[in-house]
């Protein structure tokens, strides 16, 4: 279940041109429908991460947008690394709203025009810990049965295209029951 105790809003927005881990903060990023945030190295129709486009170029791009919730930058802060918005690749942060609990299919507005659907959780990989040693750790968990919980984020497709901003308020819409649980994409 996903419950919110105060409204959800962006933080922060992120993008890049070049397949770098890091994205710088920018004041605005614009989404395109169907492809992704206009100008970032990922976006397109099918998949522009290096390995997915190794295993198979003609994938669908699920990989659009990725946000990361503020709190996890906190969690990692509280463990020592020094992590900021952008840093860990992430589109858009976000606080205020478990990304991790929603189900595969929800809508996202985020601001007044733009809405993106949540496909999957982010995988994290080595690159990880090039940026910071030991954060691959960090956000990667175990749950109460011994199951990985991966921690880095969330992935999601641009449906309706438009500008979106730090202080951008975040509008959820849950798919029709039964809920899917978030699987890696």
């Amino acid at each position: 279940m996903v419950t919110m105790d105060v409204q959800p809003v962006v933080v922060a927005v992120s993008f890049d041109g070049g397949h770098r881990f890091s994205k710088p903060v920018v004041n605005e990023i614009t989404l395109l429908a169907g492809l992704g945030v206009a100008g970032d190295a990922h976006a397109g129709v099918t998949v522009k991460h290096r390995s997915r486009v190794a295993a198979n170029p003609t994938q669908p791009n699920l990989r659009q947008v990725h946000l990361i919730h503020g709190e996890l930058h906190d969690e990692l802060r509280a463990q020592g690394f020094a992590v900021d918005p952008g840093q860990l690749g992430e589109n858009v942060t976000t606080r205020g709203l478990d990304l991790l609990a929603l189900p595969r299919g929800t809508l996202l507005r985020l601001g007044p025009h733009a809405v993106v659907e949540v496909t999957g959780l982010r995988n994290p990989c080595q690159q990880i810990n090039t940026f910071r040693p030991g954060v691959l750790k960090a956000v990667l968990d175990k749950d109460e049965a011994g199951n990985l919980v991966r921690k880095a984020g969330i992935m999601s497709i641009v449906l309706d295209g438009g500008p979106v901003r730090a202080g951008d308020l975040i509008t959820v819409e849950l798919p029709a029951l039964p809920h899917l649980p978030l699987d890696r994409v």
